[in-house]
């Protein structure tokens, strides 16, 4: 008889080797075949909602690693909650209009001034369809599961209405008005921008100090007495109509060289220092407020430049004498209009100086700033020029600078709700909690929201001009636009007149006008997205409002989630999330921002195709994503080296499964032996913590104990000591099934607990558990945390055993080493132990030769008896000899009772008994 053949070895059909790559596109077209998405929403029918807005990600270009990393942990915390008590949809979106597109458009070689707007935004419509289809098939790849072909998309007619209609409300509130204000503006872009779009990078500009000349000094200043100004920007040196000074700070007049200047008192010995002055003699001191509506002259124009008073003057750089153009600065702008100030902006869309700055026409402004240098210099007011490196606001789709300039814009006032936003901000979850002090602080400080730009490809703004001027923004025209565009999409504002785009027979104040014209700019893309919550979470049946959860990268405190409270917090009173959640970005190995031109980037395509989804999923799994993150190919094959051990469990635990029916052969919690009942504790321990950690999404937490609990609690411990009895005894025997009921419970569990990390796998795994009902994990509910009974003593009990065994295992390691044994099965371990170590074996009721894996096992005394070549740890002693006897040729246990039957000479009286029974 060969008795290897009478041994249970593991049969599954599940491979040890993932081949992801190649599994996950079969499990994605059967999902799809399924219609996994309609079944998950089907089963959690009538269960309390779970809304995870999701917040567009723009319609251009292949995905990047921070998609994967936003849609993945979108996808852990959908698929969570819909098998623990929620329905959760996960409706997609997508962000549709924009620069980026035109650009893009642009670039393939179509020329937009040869079409009308009309027939360009049509190419721009189908180029940005084109790109949803090639995301959408990529965040399949990745196992995101949601409902794909009903996405919410901002182009889309029925989201345009609705977009018009927050609008709407938001006019008739009294928030929108048009104004003539210094804004954000692009001139590689030519539009403006608002704040969401300007990100800061060094710009190497000159820095000047400017001398203006006293023409009225009010009794206060003498006249030619020179107010010293610094600034970084020459060329808006033509728009200067004023000097602010500050009402409480001291001014000094000083001498230098005959000549007399003044400055912040405060300032002075860092301006004498740059400018190279030679013992200053201070001759007047005078407040801020004593130098209001002196008269200074323009250096090199005909006209005055007023000294005003501005609280926005600070000590901490410059001269306290502040150069104020009220056509290129906010503050400028805002003092400017306290003093009756004209708003003079003379550059144009291009950024180029405009005649209204005589003798730099038609040069662009950055370039501007050489010629205006020498201007300064040649009528000696030039004090001193030199050249600094500092921060400066560029636009973050050019990457170009930005400039403040002054333009007819349409504004949503933030004055005017500041404080509701503020108290919505307040009664919001934000995690991590930071993140309400970030966007409080930023609601506090914010102008007022700049929402027209000047492009073609976004939602016109809905409003309409009298032949007289007035503004048209009417419940009635803006219903009526409304349903406009929701039967013929935005297009259509560009395809008729002001006319046909009016309700029929529609009269201005109360007589008829056919000279009506309409707004030719579109709205600020943020405007579009942040409106998803009255155009997607209000309008569809299956979600609500607020969502429970926004979840975005940590740039949209700026970004979406800021325009959507905006929106929200206007239209409804309240915020549209109940909770934010906000991630890092995503950066190479050593923490630097990927980059082609360092040649870093890690590209989610690569690695699914490589790899697979799965090790992606688990590795997002893996990262404290509240904070930037770090990626490579190190990073991924460690990922992948946790991916196997896991794998490699799920295959222990269903090769030695496969002759097990938890209906027949399970084992009562109460009938186990305690060992088993140790194992149940402590799964039931990771079921809790994992699930709490899915609650708080803290998924690094569930990466660490599933992990630990594989590699420790059932690999170093439990399953290596099982098949001794999985592998030996006979089919039906107790502790086998004892053992299997605790591998199929911990199956089962695990299972469904990594379900929503590895998605793919998880399913996989399911297949192979014949005696599941389902046809996917997904279709299941989480395992719930019991209450076992003496779970706290059991515990206590075996992890103070777990702490001797490791000593054991240590004495095995070093006997083995120094040739003493070779197999730990070889082996005889003699234990010298304190009382209460004596008292915890004596209490073990299984077979400690078995849980030790050896094959002799004493209790030799006290640790005082312990023979000097014991190895002593802690509070015991162990002595690893040989066992002696024979070895069995099934079991491998070296016994002295070898050969006791004749008919199977070379078997232990274990193994004879079972092959008798079972195999004669």
């Amino acid at each position: 008889m060969n008795y290897k053949d009478t041994l249970l070895m593991p049969k599954t059909e599940f491979p040890m080797r993932g081949n992801l790559p190649k599994r996950e596109p079969e499990m994605q077209e059967k999902w799809n075949e399924m219609n996994i998405y309609k079944k998950v929403q089907e089963r959690t029918e009538g269960r309390p909602l779970f809304i995870l807005h999701d917040g567009p990600p723009y319609a251009n270009g292949d995905l990047h690693m921070g998609h994967a990393l936003n849609k993945v942990l979108k996808d852990f915390i959908v698929r969570y909650k819909s098998m623990s008590g929620y329905n959760a949809p996960y409706v997609p979106g997508w962000d549709t209009h924009g620069l980026p597109i035109e650009q893009a458009l642009t670039k393939k070689g179509v020329n937009r001034k040869e079409m009308t707007v009309a027939e360009f935004r049509k190419l721009c419509e189908e180029y940005a369809y084109g790109q949803i289809d090639s995301q959408r098939t990529q965040f399949r790849q990745l196992g995101v599961r949601g409902d794909w072909d009903k996405p919410y998309i901002t182009m889309k007619p029925e989201y345009e209405a609705e977009q018009i209609k927050v609008f709407g409300e938001m006019a008739n509130k009294g928030y929108i008005y048009k104004g003539l204000k210094p804004v954000y503006w692009s001139p590689s872009s030519e539009s403006a921008l608002a704040e969401a779009e300007i990100e800061y990078q060094d710009k190497r500009s000159p820095s000047i100090y400017v001398g203006f000349k006293v023409m009225d000094g009010k009794g206060v200043l003498e006249e030619g007495t020179q107010i010293i100004i610094w600034t970084t920007t020459p060329w808006t040196i033509p728009a200067n109509l004023a000097i602010t000074v500050h009402a409480a700070l001291s001014y000094v007049v000083v001498e230098v060289d005959g000549s007399k200047y003044v400055v912040a008192e405060d300032l002075l010995e860092d301006v004498a220092s740059v400018l190279e002055w030679n013992e200053p003699t201070v001759v007047k001191t005078v407040k801020g407020s004593d130098l209001e509506l002196v008269k200074a002259q323009h250096p090199f124009y005909d006209r005055e430049s007023l000294v005003i008073l501005g609280d926005h003057v600070t000590t901490d750089s410059g001269t306290g004498c502040v150069h104020t153009a009220p056509g290129h600065g906010e503050d400028d702008y805002l003092v400017g209009k306290k003093y009756g100030l004209d708003i003079l902006c003379p550059v144009n869309d291009k950024g180029v100086m405009t005649e209204e700055a005589p003798g730099f026409e038609g040069v662009f402004y950055d370039a501007a700033n050489k010629p205006i240098t020498e201007k300064l210099e040649e009528a000696g007011a030039l004090l001193k020029l030199e050249f600094i490196t500092h921060s400066y606001p560029h636009d973050w789709r050019t990457k170009k600078p930005v400039i403040f300039r002054a333009t007819p814009q349409w504004f949503a006032s933030i004055d005017s709700f500041r404080d509701d936003l503020l108290q919505a901000v307040k009664d919001t979850k934000w995690v991590p909690s930071w993140g309400e002090t970030r966007l409080h602080n930023m609601v506090r400080d914010r102008g007022d929201w700049c929402i027209s730009r000047q492009r073609a490809w976004g939602v016109p703004i809905p409003v309409f001009y009298a032949e007289n001027g007035d503004e048209i923004i009417s419940e009635e025209t803006i219903a009526h636009v409304s349903e406009l565009f929701r039967k013929h999409g935005s297009n259509v504002w560009f395809e008729k007149s002001a006319k046909e785009l009016l309700p029929e027979g529609y009269t201005h104040d109360g007589s008829p006008n056919g000279e009506f014209t309409k707004e030719q700019d579109i709205m600020d893309v943020w405007f579009d997205s942040g409106s998803s919550h009255q155009a997607v979470l209000h309008q569809r049946d299956d979600l609500q409002r607020p969502a429970d959860l926004y979840l975005e990268g940590s740039d949209q405190y700026r970004g979406w989630f800021n325009s959507s409270l905006t929106t929200g917090v206007a239209v409804t009173g309240k915020a549209p999330y109940k909770g934010v959640l906000s991630h890092g970005f995503v950066n190479d190995g050593e923490g630097r921002k990927m980059s082609k031109s360092i040649g870093n980037i890690v590209v989610p395509d690569k690695v699914i195709k490589q790899m697979g989804a799965d090790i992606l999923r688990l590795w997002v799994a893996s990262v404290d994503y509240q904070s930037d993150v770090r990626l490579s190919d190190a990073i991924l094959k460690q990922v992948s080296e946790v991916y196997r051990k896991i794998r490699n469990t799920y295959r222990f635990l269903l090769g030695n499964l496969a002759d097990f029916n938890p209906e027949t052969d399970a084992v009562s919690y109460n009938d186990l032996r305690e060992v088993d009942q140790f194992m149940l504790v402590k799964l039931n321990d990771l079921i809790k913590n994992v699930r709490n950690s899915y609650e708080n999404y803290e998924f690094s937490s569930i990466y660490t104990s599933v992990n630990n609990f594989c590699t420790l609690d059932l690999s170093s411990f439990y399953l290596d000591f099982a098949k001794d009895v999985l592998y030996i005894e006979a089919e039906d025997n107790y502790e086998r099934r004892a053992m299997q009921t605790v591998l199929h419970e911990c199956l089962l569990a695990l299972t469904k607990l990594m379900s929503p990390i590895l998605s793919h796998t998880a399913d996989e795994v399911w297949t192979h558990m014949g005696s599941q009902k389902e046809e996917s994990v997904q279709l299941t509910d989480m395992p719930e945390y019991q209450e076992l009974p003496n779970a706290g003593q059991i515990l206590s009990k075996w992890e103070a055993f777990l702490k001797l065994r490791d000593n054991v295992l240590k004495a095995l390691e070093e006997a083995r080493n120094e040739k003493v044994i070779g197999k730990s099965l070889t082996a005889k371990v003699t234990l010298y132990v304190n009382e209460d170590t004596k008292e915890l074996l004596n209490s073990v009721r299984e077979d400690l030769k078995q849980l030790f894996i050896v094959s002799g096992f004493e209790i030799g005394g006290n640790v005082s008896e312990a023979p000097e070549h014991a190895l002593k740890l802690e509070n015991n002693a162990i002595v690893v000899e040989k066992a002696e006897g024979e070895t069995c040729d099934r079991c491998w246990t070296v016994t002295t009772e070898i050969g006791q039957d004749p008919d199977h000479p070379t078997l232990c009286p274990r193994c004879t008994d079972v092959v008798k029974k079972h195999y004669a």
